[in-house]
């Protein structure tokens, strides 16, 4: 890896090539072993509000053809057309959210209070996940699955925006080399393993707690301003 002898490329499956695929426990092993207990996504509270009715947090593409969640979908990013072949994908991140992505998207929409929804490494060793090594609009980015496609993840240097090597000098264990890298989860990611949901603030706290009440779920619910920032 420290030579940049990536794993094989990975490629958008259809929903049944992706649920047919094998899970992979030694991926959940070696995340662990790094000390990672959380995998991210950031999204507004009314976005909170649709997973939580889907019991999933669903691709782009699925969520415009659900009844109950299109009129309060709100894509997180404007434009995504640079990885329009992965709109079945659910994109999340390792550890902390790409903070790249999140501050213009929390500008574009300051009015609104956001949350991070927390799962656990179980998730990573689901059949179909892809592991890509930044961003996924770069064309830098290297896309894999299985246990190397996650490993390289954590690669000593790695191409990044504009081609740029990023280092793993001040990275800690359970964080990715690029911070904006990303687990690409396919079509549908169940909230069988949510475990924390992390607001801004008390008063977020209360809305959420709100929210939740009508439905099965129970994740703790803490305030963590650093979080989004």
């Amino acid at each position: 890896m420290s030579r940049m002898e990536w794993a094989p490329e990975a490629e958008p499956q259809r929903r049944e090539e992706a649920e047919g695929a094998s899970p992979c426990s030694r991926i959940v092993d070696a995340a662990r072993h790094r000390g990672i207990t959380s995998i991210v996504h950031f999204t507004r509270i009314r976005g909170l509000v649709g997973i939580l009715a889907s019991d999933a947090v669903i691709g782009r593409r699925d969520v415009e053809h659900r009844k109950r969640v299109r009129f309060v979908y709100g894509p997180n990013v404007d434009d995504r057309k640079l990885d329009e072949d992965w709109i079945d994908y659910v994109n999340l991140s390792v550890t902390a959210i790409n903070l790249g992505l999140f501050a213009p998207s929390a500008d574009r929409h300051s009015d609104e209070e956001w949350v991070i929804l927390e799962f656990g490494p179980e998730i990573l060793g689901d059949p179909g996940v892809v592991f890509s090594t930044t961003n996924n609009i770069y064309p830098a980015a290297h896309r894999s699955r299985g246990f190397h496609g996650f490993e390289q993840m954590f690669a000593p240097i790695v191409p990044g925006r504009y081609g740029k090597p990023g280092s793993r000098a001040n990275r800690r264990p359970n964080q990715t080399t690029d911070p904006q890298a990303e687990v690409l989860y396919p079509f549908e990611l169940p909230l069988d393993h949510l475990h924390t949901i992390t607001v801004r603030d008390g008063e977020t706290e209360d809305t959420v707690a709100g929210i939740l009440a009508p439905f099965r779920y129970e994740p703790s619910i803490e305030a963590n301003p650093e979080a989004f920032r």
